[in-house]
This record gives C-alpha cells, structure tokens and sequence, in this order.
C-alpha cells in the first residue's frame, strides 16, 4: 500500500484556489471572457471543486466574475440586464417609434428638472450645449447631443424615469438612426433651429419655470421628428424609382 500525500485543509485549498483564479482573471480572462467549467478549473489548479466553487463565490461577492443560468461563468461585472434585450429592441422599432416615446418622456424630465435642478446642474448643461454647438463632425455631434439631454434627465432627480431615458437612449444609438439623425441636422435651419431650441430649455430649467421648459422640449422634439418624417419620406421616394427599374429588368445570359 502506497501512502498517499494529504489533502491540504479546506481553507488553504480554498486560498491557494482563490490567489490562482485572480492570477487567471489577470492573465489569462478578459472582461466578459468565459471561464471554463468548475470541473476544469479544479483539474488544471490541482484542487477540489468544492475549493474552486468557494472562491468563485468571493469572486462573484466582490464582482469579479458573473455566472448566467445555464451559459456559464464569466469575468468582469455583470453586465445591465438590459443589455442582452437592447438588439431585439432595435430590430423591432423604428425611429417614429422611438420619437413617440421621447416625446412622452423628455417634456416631463424637463419640467422636473425645472423644479430641482441645481445650479451646478445648470452649468454643466451650458457647458454641454457649447461643445455641441462647437461640435465639426457627426460623432462629436451625436456624443455631445446626447449628453446635454441626458444631463437634464439626470437633474430630474428620478431614478425609474432616468432608467427610461436610458433604455431609450440605448436604442436610439443604434448606427442606423444616428445616420438617420445626421442627415436630418444637415436639413437647412435645423441645426441653428436645435441650437436655439437648446437654449430656450436650458434657460426654462434655469429659470424654474416647468411649464415653459416642458414647452420648450416639446417643440424641439417635435421640430426633429418632423424633419425625420421628411427625411424618410425623400429616402422612400428617392428609392422607389431604382426599386421599380429593377423589378423591371430582364435577366441576361
């Protein structure tokens, strides 16, 4: 009979697993990176999976990985739930859609900022609509657009409204309506005509004024819808003719 070397105590098999699994997070693990099953990682570290399954859950605690119910372990923090339903949202909607729900959204949070925004959330909206204003390029423009209205849905102070505005703003990145967008800025008037916009809600909010400053979001979230609609309807014109003519076309060959 051969002895065999005792397993170390539970605790320095669990401490020598979890000092491992770090080094592996570092290593080897990018964020979000997938790792492999408990059973795996206990043949490659020589421990027990009981070790493994313990520092897994301190690095879970301390939101170093995150496990999904049937997919698997993973480094990094878990990702907002949202996420994994933003694509399926985008490919469902439309911009009109989206304008409807900003339309119901965004005059309210402006009202509620007129109510409790501070003046350092005042300044921080200035300082927002200059850079907008400064902006030369359409990724600065939508980056800094954003931005400004987020900023006056964040001094709405109201959490379940700002995570709304979040959802909505998720889908409305999509590059297809930030193209969209871009092309409607570029209609004539309306990027002076949004400038002008912008400051009358900012100067509402700073004013105290939730009846004016609901007004003013309103008419420049209905100035932008407009000129979307417009904009479509020239895409589906202009499309029309060449998707006729190519119905039309006989085959060759």
């Amino acid at each position: 009979m051969t002895d065999q070397a005792p397993e170390p105590a539970s605790n320095e098999n669990s401490n020598f697993a979890l000092a491992a699994m770090r080094s592996l997070l570092r290593s080897e693990f990018g964020a979000n990176g997938k790792l492999p099953p408990e059973r795996g990682l206990a043949e490659r570290l020589g421990v027990s999976r009981r070790a493994i399954r313990r520092a897994l859950e301190v690095l879970e605690a301390e939101g170093q990985i995150w496990r999904r119910q049937g997919s698997g372990t993973y480094a990094g923090r878990r990702p907002d739930s949202l996420s994994d339903h933003v694509s399926a949202i985008v490919s469902e909607t439309d911009y009109m859609e989206i304008m409807e729900v900003r339309l119901r959204i965004e005059p309210q949070l402006a009202q509620l900022a007129a109510l409790r925004a501070r003046p350092a959330d005042i300044a921080r909206m200035r300082e927002l609509a200059q850079k907008l204003d400064s902006s030369q390029d359409a990724d600065s423009r939508e980056l800094w657009d954003g931005a400004l209205h987020r900023q006056i849905a964040l001094a709405a102070d109201n959490q379940l409204f700002l995570a709304l505005f979040d959802v909505v703003n998720r889908v409305r990145q999509d590059e297809a309506w930030q193209a969209l967008r871009e092309r409607a800025r570029s209609t004539a008037g309306s990027a002076g005509l949004a400038q002008a916009q912008h400051a009358a809600i900012i100067e509402a909010i700073a004013a105290h004024d939730p009846q004016r400053a609901g007004e003013a979001m309103h008419q420049h979230l209905m100035m932008l819808q407009e000129i979307l609609l417009e904009q479509s309807s020239t895409d589906f014109a202009a499309a029309a003719p060449m998707a006729a003519a190519a119905t039309h076309q006989q085959p060759t060959g």
